[in-house]
């Protein structure tokens, strides 16, 4: 039985969430494709990046915030334990980025983790455009990676 077959028999809680965050994916995903990029008030892109363990192309919506001229900066909120895999394959094979707009088609970029002063300012024009990422922020441990893509 496959992942998809598993999950809609009811093959675990795990493998549930899976399809149904995959479902959700792939609808945003749409919406962004047909010039609706937006979700839950934020600005959505597409970000493209390769299995770091699997090889295998990935496509997740990602909220964004404007970073000046042809730079992005996305937030590896997801997971409260751990970095969301969508940042982990985005890390592992970085050459591999790109994202799409819902005005403009996929296009390469350079992903760069901010730290220090650079992510605290960033941070906080974040959290000031959306506050409910300081709010997931508090429930966790780990400190969220602000990452800059920059267009290449």
């Amino acid at each position: 039985m496959g992942k998809d077959e598993k999950a809609q028999s009811g093959g675990g809680h795990g493998a549930m969430s899976r399809w149904f965050q995959h479902r959700m994916n792939a609808r945003v995903n749409r919406k962004v494709r047909k010039g609706r990029g937006g979700f839950m008030g934020m600005d959505v892109l597409i970000l493209h990046t390769v299995g770091r363990r699997s090889g295998e192309p990935r496509e997740t919506p990602v909220a964004w915030f404007a970073d000046g001229e042809d730079a992005w900066l996305i937030v590896a909120s997801g997971g409260k334990d751990r970095h969301p895999d969508w940042h982990l394959n985005l890390m592992g094979r970085p050459g591999r980025a790109s994202i799409e707009l819902s005005d403009r088609p996929a296009f390469p970029v350079t992903p760069h983790v901010l730290d220090g002063a650079e992510r605290a300012e960033a941070w906080q024009r974040i959290v000031a455009a959306q506050p409910r990422y300081a709010k997931y922020q508090r429930k966790t441990d780990r400190e969220y990676p602000v990452v800059r893509l920059t267009s290449r």
